[in-house]
């Protein structure tokens, strides 16, 4: 990227390569809709106002020109589909990142699952951002095709777009101080840590925060949302196909939690 050309193409003073004209632009970071142009220099966006100079120019015709979606917490594998195919089914519709916990081929295929997909992610049109799976198996009762321990998440955590533990499904292990929980928890320290913590309230709750978990996506009802939200973790609220939490949990976003 030429730095310089790229102010040049946002002062105005030499053509953008896309113009695209006549939108009304998302502004997230103000909450308003904006009436106005955008330029694209090579893959970066040069500038937002009044431009006429492009080498090519769409007319948007009052269509909205919004950020891409970002899924914040997903497991790909669910869909049943190749990560191409995936990319080809979500892109088109809006969402261009996701953050996603690959636990589930890891439960399958162990790391070679894991490879499989990190290697197909850097050919897709799909920004993917990579969680070390820090439960397979998800129980100690259960029979898998691979087991992670902690050496394998410390090495997971150092892989190309990797940013932190997935979703700790052993809430009661951590709450209860189990070795491994902690030792993957300990591992991934400074990075993102997900949290998985269906109906965890009151002084175990606590106890969960305090290893340094960030986040859940398990809430299902407004007081355990808002006990959560009130003490520090960011609530991810689902609406799927099979777990339909927005009704109950929507009175949790106002002007003050919403950030959350």
């Amino acid at each position: 990227m030429n730095v310089e050309q790229l102010i040049s193409v946002a002062r105005g003073d030499m053509p953008a390569d896309l113009l695209l004209r006549n939108g009304r632009i998302v502004n997230t970071l103000t909450g308003e809709i904006e009436q106005g142009d955008v330029v694209l220099y090579g893959d970066r966006i040069a500038g937002v106002g009044d431009y006429g100079k492009a080498k090519e120019t769409i007319d948007l015709q009052g269509r909205f020109l919004a950020p891409g979606l970002i899924n914040g917490h997903t497991h790909i594998e669910s869909s049943m589909l190749h990560p191409a195919r995936y990319a080809q089914a979500v892109v088109p519709r809006g969402t261009l990142a996701v953050v996603t916990d690959l636990h589930e081929i890891a439960n399958v295929c162990g790391l070679e699952g894991l490879k499989f997909v990190m290697d197909w992610a850097q050919k897709l049109p799909l920004d993917m951002l990579f969680m070390a799976p820090s439960c397979v198996p998800a129980t100690n009762l259960e029979t898998s095709g691979a087991r992670i321990s902690a050496k394998e998440v410390s090495e997971i955590l150092a892989y190309t777009d990797v940013i932190g533990l997935g979703e700790m499904m052993n809430f009661p292990g951590v709450v209860r101080g189990n070795e491994e929980a902690l030792q993957k928890i300990s591992i991934a320290q400074g990075r993102v840590i997900d949290g998985h913590a269906p109906g965890l309230v009151g002084k175990e709750l606590n106890a969960y925060l305090s290893a340094g978990i960030l986040s859940d996506h398990e809430s299902t009802t407004l007081e355990e949302g808002g006990e959560k939200l009130r003490r520090g973790m960011y609530l991810m609220i689902r609406e799927g196909s099979s777990e339909k939490n927005l009704d109950a949990l929507l009175p949790l976003v106002t002007d003050n939690t919403y950030k959350r």
